[in-house]
């Protein structure tokens, strides 16, 4: 049986967005420090996202995936 591929975006990313700085996400009203960036399939929508941005609370906590970089702001 032949895998149904998902529909895949490239999110614009800002240029100083990079692993281990410090972020806040207005959309979420959340602190945190980008963790990674690269693919992610949402499980609601099968949309598949080429370079999404995980982030976590400074120290430990719940990951969570930045809806929309281009909102984000230095933190």
């Amino acid at each position: 049986m032949a895998r149904t591929t998902s529909p895949r975006q490239k999110q614009a990313l800002p240029g100083w967005v990079a692993e281990g700085v410090q972020i806040f996400d207005p959309l979420e009203k959340r602190k945190g420090v980008v963790q990674f960036i690269g693919e992610y399939e949402d499980p609601a929508t099968r949309i598949s996202y080429a370079n999404a941005v995980f982030a976590r609370p400074e120290g430990g906590g719940v990951e969570w995936v930045v809806q929309d970089p281009l909102s984000l702001e230095r933190g």
